[in-house]
Parts: structure tokens; sequence; C-alpha cells
């Protein structure tokens, strides 16, 4: 697993890697909240541990930001200990408090504990008339038998099946599958809608297109 330290102060994010590498974690770090949104992208960490103070925008809205395409567990490091940071934090998306000091074994344990909330959440299977997806597993099914997906069309294909019936947005669809810097890029879901449409054929499952506003999964 990965996770992602955005926090300015270089002795707690030593600190932290230490104790995250030593229950297996892969360590990113990132000491500006634009520096650490970047990171996200790129590395997609399966964690976040975000400071509120940072040097360059609040940590409050690097978290705003951050919930506008990814759903990944945020647990907040702050010295912040009054109550209306700590309900604005939550507001924001925040998934656990802890205030600083801290304990590294305590904060593991909270870290560990959303992420076990976040995955129970994403487990359960997605379906629609003979589609099934397996979050779990990134896997996917069509009448019973095995359907082929790029890790790419599962995740468009697993948005569609999750608002089944509603259009997904361009923009919602392009930030959950390649993140935030893409939402230019419409070309990506043509290309990406027409692979699924011939994996889908044969099937009740139609991808409608609403142009110029989004895409729609509907069993016909």
């Amino acid at each position: 697993m990965t996770a992602l330290i955005i926090d300015d102060e270089i002795q707690i994010r030593r600190l932290l890697k230490l104790a995250l590498a030593s229950k297996g974690y892969t360590v990113r770090e990132a000491e500006k909240g634009t520096l650490g949104l970047q990171a996200a992208v790129f590395h997609k960490p399966d964690a976040i541990i975000l400071d509120l103070g940072l040097p360059d925008m609040d940590g409050v809205e690097v978290l705003k930001r951050l919930r506008e395409w990814s759903p990944v567990p945020v647990l907040i490091l702050s010295v912040r200990d009054q109550e209306s940071m700590k309900l604005a934090a939550f507001d924001a998306g925040a998934d656990d408090y802890v205030t600083k000091p801290f304990s590294t074994a305590e904060l593991l344990a909270r870290l560990t504990a959303i992420q076990r909330r976040h995955s129970n959440d994403e487990a359960a299977n997605l379906e629609i008339g003979p589609l099934a997806l397996d979050p779990a597993h990134h896997a996917a099914t069509l009448s019973g038998e095995p359907l082929k997906l790029t890790p790419t069309e599962y995740s468009m294909l697993a948005q569609l099946v999750k608002h089944a019936g509603k259009v997904v947005t361009l923009k919602q669809l392009l930030r959950a599958v390649w993140g935030p810097q893409s939402e230019q890029q419409s070309n990506y879901l043509r290309v990406y809608a027409n692979h699924l449409r011939k994996k889908l054929e044969g099937s009740r499952l139609e991808i409608q297109n609403e142009p110029g506003i989004g895409y729609r999964l509907v069993e016909r």
C-alpha cells in the first residue's frame, strides 16, 4: 500500500515515514498543498495524512479539491484542536482527525481503521442486468462469463454502473478515471466509451452519449 504525507514539517514527515514503512507502506511526501494534490493524482495513494497548516494553501481547501475527484481515506494531522476546525475538516470530507503531538501507535491504528471502512464500502459488488463488477478484485463478468477490461476501462465502467440510468458528466468521469488535470480531455472518453460498447455487444446494456454533457449506462 502507498501512503501520502502532506505536511510542511520535515521532522513530522520523517517520523511518519519511519512508522508507516515499518507497517509495509510505500511512503510519498509533499510539503505543500499544491504538490500534495499533484502527488495524489500521480501516485494514487491508498491513504493520505494531511496537515491543515500548509505554507501555500489551507489543508481544508486541499481536502475539498481532493474530494472533487477522489474518495481516498484522509486522516487530518494538525495542531489545531478547536471544535470548529474539526467540524470544517469533517464537512470537507475528512475520515478522521488526530491532533499534534500524537502517538504513532494511535495514528497507525486510526489509519488502519479508516482504510478498513473504505475497503468495506468499496467491496460491495456493482450490478446492472447481466453485468457484475467486483471492486475488491477489479474483476467483471458479463452473463456469468469473465469480461476482460483494462484498468482504465474498468474504472470508467465502474463509474457508469455506480450511477446506472443517470448521466455521469464528462467532468465527473474525467476526474474519477484520469484525475483533475484531465478535465479538458474529453477525447479520452470517446475512445474508451467505444471500447466498452464493443465489449458489451450482444448484452442488453447500452452506453448512451448525451452530447456535451456526459454518458449514461442503461439496460434495454
